[in-house]
């Protein structure tokens, strides 16, 4: 496996500081992988809607209609 070192400035450095506990390195390692999963969903994510050819107008039917489904949902359970 690679090795990454960063640099921080002294605040931050002061500040980590008080966590002797967390390991930073595994904490970065973490961060990094999400921020990777993140990106990559992101994309797959622009990729579908690219190809959408829903309107904002349908977008805002639909809304409505689900709204409308879920209040009705919620009435007939007694929870409006």
């Amino acid at each position: 496996m690679a090795s990454i070192t960063f640099a921080v400035d002294e605040e931050l450095k002061k500040k980590l500081s008080k966590f002797l506990w967390v390991n930073l390195s595994e904490l970065a390692r973490q961060e990094l992988v999400k921020e990777k999963k993140l990106n990559e969903q992101f994309k797959e994510f622009k990729k579908i809607v690219s190809k959408s050819k829903l309107t904002e107008k349908d977008a805002e039917q639909l809304s409505d209609k689900v709204k409308s489904s879920m209040h009705e949902g919620l009435k007939k359970r007694g929870l409006l």
